[in-house]
């Protein structure tokens, strides 16, 4: 079936508006659930390094394995979808993720400390490909727009990940135990979750996708805005504390309010941005919250006290917010395969993350955080003039009784017609 067409082989049962309320509940779990594993993991990386004695470059340096880790292994999430459904494809891929997080804590040595790192990063990416191809689908199913909360609740599960972990940290309890409780924990929670998932199959007679292929050229086009925004928020959450103390002149608890603004306002504009979508449109929502971000990258650049500082990076936070859920949400609009074309934003993304501290970091050096933050807000800019890649393509409309309309013919349907 074409991308403009419903998921295969559901019957007008299985997308009544009871189910489809249902799907979306258990999606809005997933997310948080798939966040609750990342902030639980950002807690212990400092026990992780002080535990295995290694310098902060050593560390640096291991931390890259999750992202080459998801971006190999993405491709293959639409594969294990064709193959065994979207429903389990899920509960395996998300339940496996949550196992992986007390991998880290038990390693031996910096050769296990990579393995498992490229494990979590594998299944995450390729969870977080599955979890959002069916968030697509049940947004057009539901018929309005969800994905900016269902990313909200992935922002809201690191919150909470990262609360139990420091609360952890502060009794003394040891990363070993805390990550495999916490792992234990969400493994339960994920396999419960995720039995009210939608089973999405392909027809009979649709090949299944490749194992490995280079993405669409429209999924690399809407990578490049995602890539921009990433790029901002992984600069931002990583040295905004070191903004705030270094050219700010902020005293160490301030600097740490820096992070809290920048990481709440995301969070609580995710929740809310699907009702901004719903009102102003995509091209709307992220070319004003483009706008946003850049006059707070503008607000930081020019300030000299934490005051506007911290309002800067709060705005940042604001107006990057809708970016991703966008970006994702068009890329499964397009293509015959949308996991290639999700997974394809995926690794752009994730190569933004990793890039972005690293290059604010070699910035600083060269010159100052100033300059590196002239740069952030040059990128957020860069989300105003390139908006329009996420504005939605024609699809067949999805009827209010909840029955899907004739699948067009043949092309690998890896994921559903729609696309973290």
């Amino acid at each position: 079936m074409t991308s403009s067409s419903p998921p295969a082989q559901w019957s007008p049962a299985q997308w009544s508006p009871a189910r489809v309320r249902r799907a979306h509940l258990t999606m809005r779990a997933a997310f948080a659930v798939h966040g609750a594993v990342q902030g639980s993991f950002a807690t212990r990386i400092p026990w992780i390094k002080d535990h295995l004695g290694l310098s902060a470059g050593t560390l640096g340096l291991a931390l890259v394995c999750p992202a080459i880790g998801s971006s190999l292994m993405m491709p293959l999430a639409g594969r294990l979808m064709h193959r065994y459904g979207s429903r389990a494809a899920l509960r395996v891929l998300l339940g496996v993720w949550c196992a992986t997080l007390a991998l880290p804590a038990l390693a031996p040595g910096l050769p296990w400390l990579c393995a498992a790192l490229l494990a979590f990063g594998a299944t995450s990416g390729m969870a977080d490909v599955v979890m959002n191809a069916l968030g697509i689908a049940v947004e057009e199913h539901k018929g309005k727009s969800i994905m900016s909360g269902l990313h909200g609740m992935w922002s809201a599960g690191t919150l909470v990940g990262a609360a139990v972990g420091v609360s952890a940290v502060r009794v003394g309890l040891d990363g070993r135990v805390h990550l495999a409780l916490m792992a234990a924990a969400l493994v339960v929670a994920a396999l419960l979750i995720t039995s009210g998932a939608p089973d999405v199959r392909p027809h009979e007679d649709e090949a299944a996708p490749p194992r490995f292929s280079l993405p669409p050229k429209a999924a690399l086009v809407i990578g490049a805005i995602g890539f921009c925004g990433v790029f901002a928020e992984g600069g931002s959450s990583d040295w905004c504390a070191v903004y705030l103390k270094e050219i700010a002149h902020a005293s160490p608890a301030v600097a740490a309010l820096a992070y809290t603004a920048f990481s709440c306002t995301m969070a609580v504009s995710r929740l809310v941005g699907d009702l901004v979508v719903r009102r102003l449109g995509a091209v709307r929502t992220l070319r004003i919250g483009g706008a946003v971000s850049t006059l707070g990258g503008l607000l930081v650049v020019l300030a000299h006290t934490p005051a506007p500082a911290i309002i800067g990076f709060a705005l940042i936070g604001v107006g990057i917010s809708t970016t991703v859920p966008l970006c994702f949400a068009a890329a499964g609009r397009r293509g015959p395969v949308p996991s290639q074309a999700i997974a394809g934003v995926a690794t752009v993304t994730y190569t933004s993350g990793l890039v972005a501290p690293a290059a604010i970091g070699g910035i600083a050096g060269a010159s100052s955080l100033t300059t590196s933050f002239v740069l952030v807000t040059v990128l957020t800019l860069g989300l105003v003039l390139g908006a329009g890649v996420v504005r939605p393509t024609p699809r067949k409309e999805v009827a209010a009784s909840g029955v899907a309309a004739p699948a067009a013919p043949a092309a690998p349907a890896s994921s559903p017609t729609t696309g973290r």
